[in-house]
């Protein structure tokens, strides 16, 4: 089929589930930074037996695409991970590793040439498996209680321009204005309910800890990345309100 190419370097990774999946099982695209100092490094771990962790894909610097795991195998990328309906999410998707620090390690901005290997990766993927937007998430966002990545650097914005992804679609200098402003208890739990249509899940949380809080920051972190603060606010109510319209 016309466009449904994708060179890519081979360096398999033994840590996947060794019976193969369908292609109609798998829906979703998981993006992820690796959250080591070193690129090789962080391709050592992913393809090292002991380590019991892969992906499908690894995004290096320079924007080559390795491919680590064939999609047709289930990688050990998600771990403990809900979105939707759906638990545990290995089973249902592929995960992308992007070569970046992380937050432990000076955190940085993406290469260009990653974001356009992204691009072109998801793409193929999404035209393959027709998979549906709503399902192309962060690792933050299907373990909130547990992950950073890919972070706030990371440019849905501009791949949800692309159609990878969902974004709002208020007027950014308007939106600012309500920015740190007061809600009522009731509007926070507008935006808790709304986070639940998106996809968050509050079955990951332990009861001991601010599940408003935790799914909040992973909210900021994916759709309000200038300020992260776990604090619901006016800002927050209204994209969030915007962008559960899309998940329906």
């Amino acid at each position: 089929m016309p466009g449904l190419n994708l060179i890519t370097t081979i360096n398999y990774s033994p840590n996947f589930q060794v019976k193969k999946r369908k292609k109609s099982e798998i829906k979703f695209l998981v993006f992820h930074y690796t959250g080591m100092k070193k690129e090789k490094d962080a391709i050592k771990r992913l393809t090292s037996k002991k380590s019991k962790v892969s992906s499908h894909y690894f995004i290096k610097k320079n924007g080559e695409i390795i491919t680590l795991v064939p999609n047709s195998y289930i990688a050990w990328h998600a771990g403990v991970s809900a979105w939707n309906k759906y638990k545990f999410l290995n089973k249902y998707s592929i995960g992308i590793e992007i070569s970046n620090p992380g937050h432990e390690f000076k955190y940085t901005n993406f290469k260009n040439k990653q974001i356009k290997s992204v691009l072109k990766l998801s793409r193929f993927l999404i035209r393959k498996y027709n998979i549906n937007s709503k399902f192309i998430v962060g690792h933050s966002d299907i373990s909130p209680n547990r992950k950073k990545d890919p972070g706030e650097k990371f440019p849905w914005k501009y791949l949800s321009k692309k159609n990878i992804g969902y974004w709002h679609n208020l007027n950014q200098k308007k939106l600012i204005n309500y920015r740190s402003k007061n809600v009522s208890d009731f509007e926070k739990n507008t935006f808790i309910e709304n986070l639940y249509k998106i996809g968050y899940s509050k079955n990951l949380i332990n009861k001991n800890t601010n599940l408003n809080k935790i799914l909040t920051i992973a909210f900021q972190r994916r759709f309000r990345q200038e300020l992260i603060n776990g604090k619901i606010d006016k800002e927050c109510i209204l994209i969030c309100e915007n962008i559960s319209k899309k998940y329906k």
